[in-house]
This record gives structure tokens, C-alpha cells and sequence, in this order.
């Protein structure tokens, strides 16, 4: 179906203004905290709408730099210094390009819902209390825990403001564009609706700004792009030569890919649209972080607050990411008097709101529906992310996840009921019959005597494994030797697992000593 070009324009244009709102300042912060000049992170702004986000594989992703990998270049910054960040980042985009080209995307599609949610939570709230410092003009403090644990203080500095600081101007200001932010998102007639709710407020909240002349911070542009990146020279790509420069690479592909794949799938929940192909996306973040490391710029990932702000400003193709490139571009290059006129609390205000609506409390209702498993296993996510990091809470959460299947995997109930006069003996498998348990019930087989007749019953079981029907059938096969017979529940087995196939592949396998068969009894 050819791309309508016109009417993606008339969907996407005004959430590509939002998610370039978004962009602008986190390119630059991410940047800093970095250790690199904010012209690192707008370049790789630009490189993630005008490139990534025309291959890309997620559609309503954007990409860009991330806060997730500050740490991380930071340190590969002080240990390799920083003109070889770029040889760095050309490597760890050629490894990307490579893994999506050998589909070594598809593994992350295997998320289970709680660890996902778990992550959109912890982000919001990294977001929420890092972002609350920043609207009242403060500084964020050097974690995310910190920044959490300090938000009371925070609120203190905004309801009594120092008097030789301008809290309670950049206080005034967030509120202001968190107000009509709310209130055109509920109340705004017809169809005005199109126009995005934090695009009206960041307007009002700089037209206010600008107006009574606040004491806060604004945006802060530099005055030249080109000057500032810091582009690899002839000795720099001399040390691709070095395997630790590809160990570092790696390492950082490792994380970047995950933290992009574990975003896409994230975005995918929250719309209806078409549906990531994780191979292209990370083919696309390959080329992308291959080009940022060709002009020195700060490596990229898929990052949520900017793919949440795109969805929920209601974009449906690839052409807002793109813009939003565009945007920054344009704006950087031309207009940067433009930019310098927009107050920092005003866009802290709007990730402040992002950072509530991606913590949605009723998520926390939705998941115990399915149990405390899955409550328990969202909440440690979020608690690992708060006081580590992304990667290390999203693993953690895929571990616990594991445990717990391994766990439910395990939970066979192994009842025999023997009947002396009639010399039967009737075992009743309830659960998951698979080989976490296969030496338990190896026990009770040999516990049965010689002269039984044994009959298995299957009607009150999960699932059995390969190696359960194999441990009955050299079991029977010894069992009938000294004289005994067995009895299983085929039709049972059948029709609860499907299980034909495996029924005729025992009864063409398992022959007695004497060639006679197992007695399969319905």
C-alpha cells in the first residue's frame, strides 16, 4: 500500500512539534551528563528522526539519545578517551546492523506484560522525579533513588521559595503548562482536539515566561552545530585495530539493543497500529549509530519518553519521527533565538505529566487480576529500575519471571491409591508432569511392587513432557518383566494435549521383554 504522504502530514505534523518539545532539552541534558557538548546529543537527535526514523522497524518509536546509556559513555569516555567515543559508536552500529541482519531481533519479543509495564513504570517515575527538580529550577540529583527519595524537599523550595532564586517562578511556570495541558486534553472543543495538549502548554508557559521576564533557565542552544561536533580522525579509526575498543562496542550494542527493542515493544502496547519487526528496527538503529559515530555524536537507542509523547499526541506513521528530526534541524540551524525563548520548567512540566501517565496506578489493579505472581513481579521491576538502572531492572524482572514458570513447572502432585484385594494400584498425576519432577515420580514408580497392576490417570494434569512418557515406558517395560501390568489413560492424554503422535510413538517404542505391549487403557 503506497504511503500517503498528505495524510500522514495532517496526523503527524503537530505531534511531531511535541516530540521535538520533548527532544530538544534531553538531547542536549543527555549530552552533558555525558560528558559531551550538547551538540552531540542534537546531532544524534537529528540522526534518529531523519534516518532511523524513516527505516525503522517500530513505527511510532523515536530515537535518540538516551539517559539509559549516559553511564555508560560516560565511563567509556574516562577510560578511552573522548575522541574515541566515535570510533566506538560507528562499531557498536555496525554490530547492531549485523544482528538484525542475522535476526537475532526476535528474542525480545518474549516479554512477559508485567516486566514490560514494570518497566514504563520505573521509567515514569525516574522521569517524574527527576523532571519535578527541573520544573521547580533545581537540579536533579546524581540517581534516580536520590531524586525520588528528595522530592519532599523539592516540594518544600516550591511552596516556600527562596527569595535569591526563582522557584516560584519556575513553579508558576509548570503549573501553568501542566494546567492546559490537562484541561485542553479534556475540554478542548471540536476539532481543536487535534492540537496536542503539551503543545498548548508549553506556549502558554513560555508566553508567560517571556512576558513577566522570569529568573529561570530557558533552553540553551549552541551557536554553532558544526563547530562543536567532534568527528573521528585518522588515528581514532586506527584503533578499531584494538579488540577493546569492539569489547566496548559490544557491550554497548548489547544494552542499546535491548533498551530499544524492550522500548519498541512497550510502544506497540500502546497502539493500534502496525506492529514492530524487530529485525529491522535493529538494522535500523544499526545504520543510525553507525552514522553518529562517523560524526562523532552521542550513540542512540529507541527511547519511551519521546515514543510516549508521539503516541499519545495521537501520531500514526513514521512521517512524526521524521519531523520531529526536521524540527530540530531547522530550528537549531535557523531559528535558535527561537528556542532560547522556551522556559526548561515548561518542558519539565510536560515530562513531569509523562512520567505520571507512564506509572498509570491502574495498571497496578489490571495486573492482579492475574494474580500476585504477576503484581509482585511488576513491582520488583520498578523497585530495581528506581534504585539501579533500566538494564538491570528489566533483567531482574525476566529472571523472577523465569523462577516463577520453573516454579509453576514444577508443582506435580503425585497421589498413589492401593487397593490390596484387588492387587490394583491407581496414580494420580495432578499439575505439570515434566522432567523438573521426573525424579520424584521415578521414586514412587519404584516404590510400587512387582505384582501390581498399576493404572496412571491423567484427567486432573497441566502438561507432560517427553521425558515423563519416556520414564513410564522403560518403567513398564521392567515393570511387566517381573510380572506386573500397566494401564494409561490415552484417550484422556488425547484429548487434553493432543498427544496422538506421542501416544503412537510409545506404542511403537516400548515393547516388553516378551513382545507384548503396553496396555492402553481409555
Amino acid at each position: 500500500m503506497p504511503f500517503d504522504f498528505k495524510k500522514a502530514l495532517s496526523t503527524d505534523a503537530l505531534p511531531s512539534v511535541v516530540v521535538f518539545l520533548v527532544a530538544l532539552p534531553l538531547c542536549m541534558g543527555v549530552a552533558i551528563a555525558s560528558g559531551l557538548p550538547p551538540a552531540a546529543g542534537l546531532i544524534t537527535g537529528i540522526v534518529g528522526g531523519l534516518v532511523v526514523g524513516a527505516i525503522q522497524g517500530s513505527p511510532l518509536q523515536v530515537s535518540g539519545p538516551a539517559a539509559g546509556l549516559t553511564v555508560i559513555v560516560w565511563d567509556l569516555v574516562q577510560t578511552h578517551g573522548l575522541p574515541a567515543l566515535g570510533v566506538i559508536v560507528f562499531a557498536m552500529g555496525v554490530i547492531q546492523a549485523g544482528a538484525g541482519l542475522l535476526k537475532g531481533g526476535r528474542w525480545f519479543r518474549a516479554v512477559p506484560p508485567s516486566v514490560i509495564h514494570g518497566m514504563l513504570g520505573g521509567i515514569g517515575v525516574l522521569i517524574f522525579s527527576s523532571q519535578f527538580h527541573v520544573m521547580i529550577d533545581d537540579k536533579p540529583k546524581a540517581g534516580g533513588f536520590q531524586n525520588l527519595v528528595t522530592l519532599p524537599a523539592a516540594i518544600w523550595k516550591a511552596v516556600v521559595p527562596s527569595p535569591d532564586h526563582g522557584h516560584g517562578e519556575a513553579v508558576i511556570t509548570g503549573i501553568l503548562t501542566i494546567l492546559a495541558l490537562v484541561a485542553w486534553t479534556r475540554f478542548a472543543p471540536g476539532k481543536l482536539k487535534a492540537v496536542p495538549g503539551a503543545l498548548v502548554g508549553v506556549v502558554l508557559g513560555s508566553l508567560v515566561a517571556n512576558l513577566f521576564a522570569f529568573p529561570i533557565a530557558f533552553v540553551q542552544v549552541p551557536e554553532s552545530m558544526v563547530g562543536a561536533a567532534l568527528l573521528p580522525t585518522a588515528a581514532t579509526w586506527r584503533m578499531l585495530l584494538q579488540p577493546e575498543i569492539w569489547a566496548a562496542a559490544l557491550g554497548l550494542a548489547v544494552v542499546a539493543s535491548a533498551e530499544t527493542l524492550l522500548c519498541a515493544t512497550a510502544v506497540d502496547r500502546m497502539h493500534h497500529g502496525p506492529r514492530t519487526q524487530y529485525n529491522r528496527e535493529l538494522i535500523g538503529q544499526g545504520v543510525g549509530n553507525a552514522l553518529c559515530g562517523l560524526l562523532g555524536a552521542l550513540p542512540m537507542t529507541g527511547v519511551i519518553v519521546r515514543s510516549t509523547a508521539n503516541v499519545q499526541s495521537g501520531a500514526k506513521t513514521r512521517l512524526s519521527a521524521v519531523l520531529h528530526g526536521v524540527w530540530i534541524l531547522l530550528l537549531v540551524v535557523v531559528f535558535p533565538d527561537l528556542l532560547r525563548m522556551i522556559p526548561v520548567p515548561s518542558l519539565a512540566a510536560v515530562l513531569v505529566y509523562t512520567g505520571y501517565k507512564l506509572l498509570n496506578p491502574v495498571r497496578i489493579k489490571e495486573l492482579k487480576r492475574y494474580g500476585n505472581a504477576e503484581l509482585a513481579i511488576y513491582l520488583l521491576t520498578v523497585g530495581t529500575i528506581i534504585t539501579t538502572d533500566l538494564l538491570t531492572g528489566v533483567l531482574v524482572g525476566l529472571a523472577v519471571a523465569v523462577v516463577r514458570l520453573l516454579v509453576r513447572l514444577s508443582k506435580l502432585d503425585i497421589e498413589v491409591v492401593d487397593d490390596p484385594n484387588t492387587r490394583v494400584t491407581t496414580l494420580h498425576l495432578r499439575g505439570a508432569a515434566t522432567f523438573l519432577r521426573l525424579s520424584d515420580l521415578s521414586d514412587v514408580l519404584d516404590s510400587i511392587p512387582a505384582s501390581r497392576h498399576l493404572h496412571v490417570l491423567f484427567d486432573e494434569m497441566d502438561t507432560i513432557d517427553h521425558s515423563i512418557l519416556e520414564l513410564l515406558q522403560t518403567w513398564e517395560a521392567q515393570h511387566r518383566g517381573r510380572g506386573g501390568d500397566v494401564a494409561i489413560d490415552w484417550a484422556e492424554l488425547d484429548r487434553r494435549y493432543h498427544a496422538t503422535g506421542l501416544r503412537a510413538e510409545v506404542n511403537r517404542s516400548a515393547q516388553a521383554p516378551d513382545g507384548g505391549r503396553v496396555l492402553l487403557a481409555s
